[in-house]
């Protein structure tokens, strides 16, 4: 049976969506469950250097309104906080808290988990064939979700 090229983009947006269900699954479990996918995005561009709503929403890909608003759920769940800017006492600076990287970390230890789980699914040496395969296509660099325009074509 022959796929079409929208298929195999479909099969590899399921197999993001079912890691990333299964690991929100999980860290519900753990006792986050009001942790999202675009938090953990969220939360890793302002750990590598988005401190205001207009530099995460360039990072993000999304406009101002929509980063200013998930900043706030982020502040209001204490996963992020805003702290004066030593250098402009007019503006506040967003950093990631010790619990919202407690939150990445618990995500990537749930990532490396459900790996194992595919690995005895589909078995190591397969897994390890895919990635390889993957790698191929894609580069060795991980898609950097920190980076402007890694949904989107910035618009110029």
């Amino acid at each position: 049976m022959s796929r079409s090229g929208a298929d195999l983009a479909l099969l590899l947006l399921g197999g993001f969506r079912t890691l990333v269900d299964a690991a929100t699954v999980e860290l519900a479990a753990r006792g986050y469950d009001d942790v999202r996918p675009v938090h953990d995005f969220a939360m890793r561009a302002i750990a590598a250097g988005a401190d205001s709503a207009a530099d995460l929403g360039r990072r993000t890909s999304v406009s101002k309104q929509a980063a200013a608003k998930t900043i706030a759920v982020l502040v209001d769940r204490s996963y992020v906080s805003r702290e004066p800017d030593p250098g402009d006492a007019r503006r506040k600076r967003l950093q990631v808290t010790p619990l919202g990287f407690e939150v990445l970390r618990q995500g990537e230890s749930i990532f490396d988990e459900l790996r194992e789980k595919w690995a005895r699914q589909i078995g190591a040496a397969e897994l390890a064939a895919l990635e390889a395969q993957l790698t191929k296509l894609v580069g060795d660099g991980a898609v950097r979700v920190d980076e402007p325009g890694w949904v989107a074509q910035d618009a110029g």
